[in-house]
């Protein structure tokens, strides 16, 4: 017998929540936007901004910590640095990051030349981090050193914003080879809805703990993207296939239908992810925890936009553009039953 955590029969009316579910949405979208006006931009970190990373290992017997070096830094004029720790609690090795100085283009010449320009400088800056921390902490040992330059971190940034775009043209163009061009537009609304809302938390939870966008998220926002679709195809299926049994019935009732008979799949799958993401957050470390962090709320506003997002606004546009005949609200109650007799 398969595993249910959510009774097959269940009978929940989602789709009567969705206007407050989609007011939600919007709430957290603007408190992102407002979040982002106030901290003067979003949160970017140095592989879209520019920057330098310096990854050193203490030697044994050097006391060092993530809050002494960070004081060390900004003593030493890195007032935007940042330290995380590799590997356990007690490990003596740790990654700092810092934004790069500007340099002019027009003094330098050329995009190029202020790359590299710039790096002569992030060369020199690290030189007297180095030169500071091994002073008033101890020795190390300089593991790597990378620089990334404004013109890399803008092509990235704008690789970044393309690789979204495609991602949102390559689900329309499939959900309307797989199932018909109606379905299209809720899964692409449903997407959008995922990095905006994903977007806002981690702008808002950037006054909490320092998380930046960088390639890290980017990674994330695709993975969760990826995820949702996955979420939203097994329920627009089920719609699909309610359809064709009870054509007579009212499309809301069978949207309701379907997200209640693909809750126990959609409650495991989401629920055994999650695991994999707790453990992830948990035993990570610092240097994945943007990640992690982000695959954890990017799991749960996918799964929400599935049920409270994508079908809502199928129901939406079937009404408005699509079949005249399609039933309205105020048919509930005269055809669901039809509906209700198949869950029996």
């Amino acid at each position: 017998m398969p595993m249910e955590l959510v009774p097959h029969d269940l009978d929940f009316d989602y789709l009567s929540k969705r206007r407050v579910c989609i007011a939600a949405s919007l709430i957290l979208i603007l408190l992102g936007v407002v979040a982002t006006i106030v901290r003067g931009g979003p949160p970017v970190g140095i592989d879209f901004a520019g920057g330098t990373e310096v990854q050193l290992r203490f030697d044994a017997g050097v006391s060092a910590d993530e809050s002494r070096l960070r004081d060390v830094a900004r003593g030493a004029g890195f007032e935007d640095a940042t330290v995380v720790r590799f590997g356990e609690a007690d490990a003596s090795e740790f990654l700092i990051k810092f934004k790069g100085e500007p340099v002019s283009t027009s003094a330098a010449g050329s995009a190029g030349n202020a790359d590299e320009e710039g790096g002569l400088a992030a060369n020199a800056r690290v030189a007297r981090l180095e030169d500071t921390i091994r002073e008033q902490i101890g020795g190390f040992t300089e593991q790597r050193v990378e620089y990334v330059g404004p013109k890399v971190g803008e092509d990235l940034r704008r690789d970044g914003m393309n690789a979204l775009l495609m991602s949102a043209v390559a689900i329309l163009i499939y959900v309307a080879f797989r199932f018909s061009s109606r379905y299209a537009p809720g899964a692409v609304v449903a997407l959008v809805h995922d990095v905006l809302v994903t977007s806002s938390l981690l702008v808002m939870a950037n006054f909490f703990f320092r998380i930046e966008f960088d390639l890290q998220i980017l990674a994330a926002l695709l993975a969760i993207v990826g995820y949702s679709l996955n979420d939203t195809i097994i329920i627009y299926d089920r719609i699909r296939e309610n359809l064709e049994l009870h054509p007579a019935s009212d499309l809301e009732a069978v949207l309701n239908l379907s997200v209640n008979q693909t809750m126990s799949r959609t409650v495991l799958t989401s629920g055994t992810t999650m695991l994999a993401v707790i453990a992830l957050l948990t035993f990570g470390g610092e240097v994945i925890f943007p990640f992690s962090f982000t695959m954890a709320i990017g799991i749960v506003v996918g799964t929400y936009s599935s049920i409270f997002i994508a079908a809502p606004v199928l129901l939406y546009l079937e009404r408005r553009y699509g079949n005249p005949k399609t039933p309205s609200a105020g048919a509930v109650a005269r055809r669901g039953a039809a509906v209700g007799r198949a869950r029996a």
